[in-house]
């Protein structure tokens, strides 16, 4: 039996006194606890994302680029073979183009014809000189002869004058012998310009003989030029690469500097078109890290080659002019080149390939 008491009927009960609430396990947080932690959660994002601005330099605005080469003919003719077709690898040394060969071949012929005609043309100069040394020889041995008789002629003329004056010896003996010395006279001047004239003529030979070794060396060049436009109806490969926009086929008739193809070649580098704010803490040798577009996921390293003296703008066709309208600044960017360190996968990458480069520059902003 219990000792409570029930009121009687009719009247109120009384009001029972509030349950104690309960008492928690830990303490709750403030507040002001919630508005410092999240200050320091967004301090750590900012950090993440501001330290790496101030140690990496990063555009978008940046190309694989390659030194290609136009394959073009130097010496018209019709295309015979064709050794490459499209996106085709070649070595170098590589035959590549064949051109029709037999005009410059007949080139070769008739130049080669010409200089042995020049060659002989010198030979038989040579021998009319040996034999006009020969006429020389003879000339100055009448001359001697013309001498020794002049000599003996006007021994003969003191003689017979001195018997024409003692009376031993009629006049007509002394006229005959005056006039014989004039005659050996005459004959030694003769002699004397027939000689002058043999030595002369020698002369003239050894000029023909060095206009000869011109046009020897003349028919020279002309056979070594027949023979380099032959040899230019062969087109080979001066380095390894890869054929790319082909537009030549068999039977077609090419000139001199119309392009067949271009020769893309293996070794690749990029091109990062950096904004001249970034450009103060870029130096050659930094390395850099690319990222191509065509391949998600593969990293590329390397390092900064050189930078180029001029903006991109500067050496556009039509260059900004501002000093005329009105002027609206604008960031221009400037082309650096990184090369590429030798690695897997570098063979996939082609010229014009976008890529995202970053130049780890190791320095704070503003040179400081």
């Amino acid at each position: 039996m219990s000792d409570q008491v029930n009121p009687p009927a009719g009247q109120p009960t009384a009001p029972q006194a509030p349950k104690p609430a309960p008492v928690s396990a830990s303490p709750s947080i403030t507040k002001r606890q919630g508005i410092f932690v999240l200050i320091i959660v967004l301090l750590i994002i900012a950090l993440c994302i501001y330290i790496p601005r101030i140690f990496i330099v990063s555009t978008d605005d940046a190309y694989v680029e390659a030194d290609t080469v136009t394959v073009v003919p130097k010496v018209p003719a019709y295309v015979t073979a064709l050794h490459v077709s499209d996106n085709t690898a070649f070595l170098k040394g590589q035959l590549l183009v064949e051109l029709d060969p037999r005009d410059y071949q007949v080139a070769v012929y008739n130049a080669a014809a010409d200089l042995a005609s020049a060659r002989a043309f010198k030979l038989n100069l040579a021998a009319q000189i040996g034999e006009q040394h020969h006429q020389v020889a003879a000339a100055q041995a009448a001359l001697d002869g013309d001498h020794a008789t002049l000599t003996f002629a006007n021994e003969q003329l003191i003689r017979y004058r001195a018997l024409s004056q003692s009376g031993s010896d009629t006049k007509e003996r002394l006229q005959l012998a005056t006039s014989d010395v004039g005659q050996r006279r005459a004959t030694v001047e003769h002699d004397t310009a027939a000689l002058a004239a043999a030595k002369a003529h020698v002369t003239v030979l050894e000029s023909q003989v060095v206009q000869a070794d011109a046009a020897i060396a003349a028919k020279q060049a002309a056979l070594d030029q027949a023979r380099l436009n032959l040899s230019y109806t062969r087109i080979y490969a001066t380095a390894d690469g890869t054929v790319a926009n082909r537009s030549v086929q068999v039977g077609n008739y090419v000139q001199p500097g119309q392009s067949l193809f271009s020769a893309v070649p293996r070794e690749v580098f990029v091109i990062a078109n950096v904004k001249e704010t970034q450009l103060g803490r870029i130096r050659p040798g930094q390395a850099a890290v690319v990222r191509v577009d065509a391949l998600p996921g593969v990293v590329f390293h390397g390092h900064v080659d050189s930078i180029q003296r001029g903006t991109g703008s500067n050496f556009a066709l039509l260059p900004p002019e501002n000093a005329t309208g009105n002027f609206v600044k604008v960031v221009q960017r400037v082309p650096v080149k990184i090369v590429l360190n030798p690695a897997r996968g570098i063979a996939a990458l082609s010229p014009g390939m976008s890529v995202i480069a970053r130049v780890v520059v190791h320095k704070p902003p503003f040179g400081q």
